[in-house]
C-alpha cells in the first residue's frame, strides 16, 4: 500500500482552523518554526505577478500576494481577502468586503485603494493572464467596500479572480518604482522574500502582520533549485531538503518505501500533452497530427510511466473540471493501420524527419518522448529527441523554435475556461499555447462559453469544443495525473492544491 496523504477538504478545514494557540493540539511533540527546505526544478525569476504564467514563478508569488478569493482543495471558491462578496442579479456588479486588519508585510494598512490600483493595473498590462471579463469600472466605494462593474456578464469573473494574477498589491507600488518593487515586493501573503537569486534558490520569511493568527508556522521556506528528478529524490532520502515540489512518480515508491519519507497527493488540474508547432510545415497538416495521435498508444505509455498515479486523457480539460468529456469524447485510439492511413492522405506519405523538445533532467519525459519517438518510427516519422535545460527549453517554445514539444497543462484557476482561453484562443497571449492553431468556430465556442451561465448549455457548448479539439489534435492529451510531493516523515499541514500550488502557512515539522 502507498505510504501517502490525500487531503480531504474537511481536513484542509480543519488545517486551515489551526491557530498558534492550537497548534500543539495536533500532537504534544508538534512545534512551530524552523525552515521548510523544497526542491523545485527551476529558479523564480520574477514576481511581476501580471506578466508571469510558469509555475516557477507563479508558486512564489502566491506566497507574497493573495488575491480577495481563493480556491479551495475540491475546487470551490472561497472568501480570502474579502471577508464577503455579493453579485448582483444581473451578473453585472460584484461588491467585495475587505477583512478588519489586513496589512501588507511592512505593516501598512490594505485598503480599497489597494484592491483598485491592483486591479487596475492588471487591466492595464494584461500580461499573460490577462482579465478577459469586459471590466467597465473598478470603484472603492470606501476603506473597505470595493465594486467592479462588469459591462457584460462574464460566468468565469469569480473563479478569474482566485487566480494568483490577481493578487493585491500596494497602491502605487508604495511609493516605489515598478522595478524596485518587483524586486523587494511586499503583499499580504504568508511570506517575504529574503533572500532571491533570479537564477538559483529563493528564501522566504514569515510575515509577522498575515492576516492569519499564528501563522505562517514555520519561519523560513527555501525554495531550492534542483533539476534532476534523481538529485532531489538523493537529498530527500538524506534529509538535505523536506519536500521535492514535482516528485517524479517513478521515484514515488522509492519515497514511501522509505521509513523516513513519504508522499502527498491530490487531485490535479494537470493534463500532460504533446503540442505541436503547427507553424510547422508538418504539423500543419492536420492528417500528420491525427496520425501521430493514433500511433500513440496512450493507455500503455499512462500505465507504464505513472505507476497508477494518473489515468489516461482524451480531453485538454482534466477530470476534476467541471465540463471535461473525458468518458464521453470520440478521441483518436491507437491504430497502427489507420494512422498508416492517415499519414497517407497527408502532404508526407513517406513520413519526413523532426524533433520533439523536452527538459532535460526529468526522467518521465525523456521516457514519454522516447515512446513517441517510437510510435512515430512505425509509420516512418522519424523523431530526434532534443533535450533542453529548463529555462532554454522555455525559451525556445515561447519563441516558437519547436517542432514539438511535450509540457503540461495546468488549470490555473478552478474554470473550464482556464485551459480553453489559453489554448484555444489564436488572440490571446501565448497563441493557442505556442501552437498557433487557428480555428476560428472553436475560438467562438470559447467564447460563447465564457459568457453562457453555467448550465446544461454550457456543457453543449464545451462538449462541441471538446470534440473539435479530439478530431484535429493540435495537441495530443497524454493523461492526467495526481499531484505528487515528496516530504519527510515530520512534514505535517502539507496540502497540495489542484493546481500543484501548496497553502505553505499550514506547514509545520513535528518532532
Amino acid at each position: 500500500m502507498r505510504k501517502h496523504h490525500i487531503l480531504t477538504a474537511v481536513a484542509a478545514a480543519a488545517v486551515f482552523s489551526l491557530g498558534a494557540s492550537t497548534l500543539a493540539l495536533a500532537g504534544e511533540e508538534s512545534t512551530s518554526g524552523g525552515t521548510f527546505t523544497y526542491a523545485r526544478s527551476d529558479s523564480t525569476t520574477s514576481f511581476d505577478l501580471h506578466q508571469e504564467i510558469t509555475e516557477n514563478n507563479a508558486f512564489a508569488i502566491d506566497k507574497v500576494f493573495e488575491s480577495l478569493v481563493t480556491f479551495d482543495n475540491d475546487g470551490n471558491i472561497i472568501d480570502w481577502l474579502a471577508e464577503d462578496h455579493k453579485i448582483s442579479d444581473d451578473g453585472l456588479v460584484y461588491t467585495f468586503t475587505l477583512r478588519d486588519g489586513l496589512k501588507f508585510s511592512d505593516g501598512t494598512d490594505v485598503t480599497a485603494e489597494d484592491v483598485k490600483f491592483s486591479i487596475e493595473r492588471h487591466l492595464e498590462v494584461g500580461g499573460s493572464l490577462p482579465i478577459e471579463a469586459d471590466v467597465k469600472s473598478v470603484e472603492a466605494v470606501d476603506e473597505k467596500t470595493v465594486e467592479i462593474t462588469l459591462g457584460t456578464a462574464y460566468t468565469p469573473f469569480l473563479s478569474e479572480l482566485a487566480n494568483f494574477s490577481n493578487g493585491i498589491i500596494p497602491k502605487d507600488f508604495g511609493g516605489k518604482t515598478e522595478e524596485e518593487f518587483f524586486k523587494n515586493p511586499v503583499g499580504t501573503g504568508p511570506f517575504a522574500v529574503s533572500e532571491w537569486d533570479p537564477s538559483g534558490d529563493l528564501t522566504f520569511v514569515k510575515n509577522e502582520y498575515y492576516w492569519q493568527e499564528g501563522k505562517p508556522y514555520i519561519d523560513e521556506l527555501v525554495y531550492k533549485v534542483v533539476d534532476d528528478d534523481n538529485q532531489a529524490l538523493n537529498q530527500l532520502l538524506a534529509g538535505e531538503i523536506d519536500g521535492i515540489e514535482d516528485l517524479s512518480l517513478s521515484n514515488a515508491s522509492n519515497v514511501d518505501g522509505n521509513a523516513d519519507t513519504k508522499t502527498a497527493t491530490s487531485f490535479s488540474y494537470n493534463v500532460e500533452e504533446l503540442f505541436f508547432n503547427t507553424l510547422d510545415e508538418h504539423f500543419s497538416d492536420e492528417h500528420v497530427r491525427r496520425a501521430l495521435a493514433m500511433a500513440i498508444d496512450r493507455e500503455s505509455l499512462t500505465k507504464a510511466l505513472t505507476f497508477g498515479y494518473a489515468e489516461i486523457a482524451n480531453t485538454v480539460l482534466p477530470r476534476a473540471l467541471l465540463y471535461q468529456t473525458n468518458d464521453t469524447v470520440n478521441a483518436l485510439s491507437y491504430d497502427i493501420d489507420a494512422a498508416k492511413e492517415e499519414l497517407a492522405q497527408s502532404a508526407y506519405p513517406d513520413g519526413f524527419d523532426t524533433t520533439i523538445s523536452i527538459a532535460s533532467g526529468n526522467n518521465t519525459r525523456l521516457q514519454e518522448a522516447q515512446i513517441i519517438q517510437a510510435a512515430g518510427a512505425q509509420i516512418g516519422i522519424n523523431i530526434e529527441i532534443n533535450a533542453q535545460e529548463i529555462s532554454t527549453f522555455r525559451s525556445d517554445f515561447r519563441d516558437l523554435n519547436f517542432s514539438m514539444m511535450i509540457n503540461s497543462a495546468t488549470a490555473d484557476y478552478p474554470d473550464a475556461n482556464s485551459i480553453f482561453a489559453f489554448q484555444v484562443d489564436p488572440d490571446g497571449w501565448s497563441k493557442c499555447y505556442w501552437t498557433s492553431y487557428n480555428n476560428e468556430t472553436a475560438a467562438d465556442l470559447m467564447r460563447k462559453g465564457q459568457v453562457t451561465p453555467d448550465g446544461d448549455e454550457r456543457a453543449a457548448v464545451y462538449e462541441e469544443l471538446q470534440q473539435i479539439l479530439a478530431d484535429e489534435v493540435p495537441y495530443i492529451p497524454l493523461y492526467n495525473s495526481e499531484n505528487v510531493v515528496g516530504l519527510r516523515d515530520n512534514v505535517e499541514g502539507f496540502t497540495v492544491l489542484p493546481n500543484g500550488s501548496v497553502h505553505f502557512e499550514d506547514v509545520y515539522f513535528e518532532e
